[in-house]
């Protein structure tokens, strides 16, 4: 048995933990299979057509679902991600694998030049990354991976190699990363905030000037739709962006592109309040952690939140000469839907919230399959294009939790029935078209895979494990 196989079979003694019952659905085997034809020996590629690197908040996503089939490996994929941490806390959104030929994904490591563009900000000397982030998701993970098999984990010092990194993470994207002064973290390029081509981004983008069409190769169009995937307009922008941001010697602040992100900052609420367990699992207080994240939530609900639109807004840093705190970004996009997710949510937000995802601009459990990634009455949208409108796995597993951590059960039965059975008829899709399920970018998708799994294996009632504390306040 070669060593992956080891990796992601569970020894008899586990069987009853880790295996689902004879009588479960195929569905577990072929996510399994996904997974396994995925793994590198270290980490896992989100696809090896389009994305034949490790991607960090797809790592995290990958590991939820992994640590039903194999904690140990889990284990392993975050613990390869946050090898490669720079010295001043970042995560990069991309660690290269050294094997794989530099035309086959752009902007490739030559672009990024991490170890000599990156060395003020202490970037890694032995492996290259890129030098922007990604959502923080990576405490709740690391927490779901230990409640996993907590015995292996206390064994391996799990959590005990993994919380310095976390914290330091945090810290900087609380310290460095607060561009508007007001407590939140900032995202300086569309492809930290994962949603790359949001409609939320094009008022910010117009403003940057783009990098000529000649100056670079999109290697994506090898392996997606040229209708699928973001302009060639905006691929420019997202290269000046990240060519300024790097010869600036990936120093924050002085860019022109800064916005606040709900999605993004409720992640780092909720791996914050995971981070407070893990404290707690190693003896140490967490009750800092958490009063941190209710603070959070705080300024999330202060500067984001629209009783307008009942959602969760984007805050344009750059938007406005007038307002030095900027201003808020009109486009309804999935990511203000996400702060759900959060325990500490006033009772009035979430019901305004629940009633936006299942009304018109949404759909959610009425017109769409699954929901979609930006608004259904906005004029951007675009079912098929890039998260401009496509219906994504992640986003629905978060919603799911959020839903299950206010009560909402009924919504989210529903929302997990559909994501399950579109990520079976697709064949894993990386995304799927809202109304009709029809399979969009690369098939046999890492996290779509992961997911999955997660959704088939967890309890559905949110417990405890999520590493959530609190309630709605009032």
């Amino acid at each position: 048995m070669d060593r992956t196989a080891q990796l992601i079979t569970p020894s008899a003694a586990r069987s009853i933990a880790y295996d689902p019952p004879s009588s479960s659905h195929s569905l577990h085997v072929r996510a399994a299979r996904v997974l396994d034809d995925n793994w590198t020996g270290v980490s896992t590629v989100p696809s090896h057509s389009l994305y034949p690197h490790q991607w960090s908040w797809d790592s995290a996503f990958i590991a939820i679902g992994l640590r039903h089939l194999s904690p140990l490996r889990a284990q392993t994929e975050l613990e390869s991600l946050l090898a490669a941490q720079w010295g001043d806390g970042r995560v990069p959104h991309i660690v290269f694998n050294p094997s794989v030929p530099l035309d086959a994904y752009f902007p490739s490591p030559d672009f990024w030049r991490s170890s000599t563009a990156g060395r003020t900000a202490g970037a890694p000397r032995t492996v290259q990354t890129s030098g922007i982030v990604q959502p923080p998701v990576h405490a709740l993970a690391v927490w779901l991976v230990h409640r996993a098999d907590p015995g292996l984990s206390r064994a391996r010092g799990f959590l005990a190699r993994m919380y310095p990194r976390l914290a330091a993470w945090h810290r900087y994207l609380l310290h460095r990363r607060d561009l508007g002064g007001g407590g939140l973290a900032s995202v300086v390029h569309p492809w930290e905030q994962g949603m790359d081509n949001s409609p939320a981004w094009d008022l910010p983008l117009s403003r940057v000037t783009p990098a000529p069409a000649r100056s670079f190769r999109r290697a994506d169009l090898d392996h997606g739709a040229a209708e699928d995937r973001p302009t060639d307009l905006d691929y420019g922008r997202y290269v000046r962006l990240a060519t300024d941001y790097r010869d600036a010697g990936y120093a924050d602040g002085g860019g022109e592109f800064a916005v606040e992100d709900p999605a993004f900052n409720a992640l780092l609420i909720a791996s914050e309040h995971a981070l407070a367990r893990i404290a707690d699992e190693l003896g140490a207080p967490g009750t800092a952690r958490h009063a941190r994240a209710e603070r959070l939530t705080a300024a999330l609900v202060d500067r984001l939140w629209d009783p307008a639109s009942g959602m969760f807004l984007c805050r344009d840093l750059r938007g406005s000469a007038q307002d030095r705190g900027g201003a808020l970004l009109p486009e309804r996009g999935v990511s203000g839907l996400l702060p759900l997710l959060l325990p500490g949510l006033p009772r009035d937000i979430v019901t305004a919230v629940v009633r936006t995802a299942s009304g018109p601009h949404f759909g959610l459990g009425t017109t769409t399959r699954l929901l979609p990634s930006y608004d259904l009455l906005g004029e951007a949208f675009d079912p098929h294009r890039y998260w401009r409108g496509p219906a994504w796995f992640n986003t629905a597993w978060l919603l799911e939790r959020g839903l299950r951590t206010h009560g909402e059960h009924r919504r989210a039965d529903a929302l997990r029935e559909s994501a399950l059975e579109l990520a079976e008829t697709t064949d894993f899709a990386e995304y799927v078209d809202p109304y009709t399920g029809e399979a969009c970018g690369a098939t046999g998708f890492s996290w779509t895979a992961a997911l999955a799994l997660d959704l088939l294996h967890s309890d559905t009632t949110v417990t405890a494990d999520m590493g959530l504390k609190g309630g709605n306040r009032r």
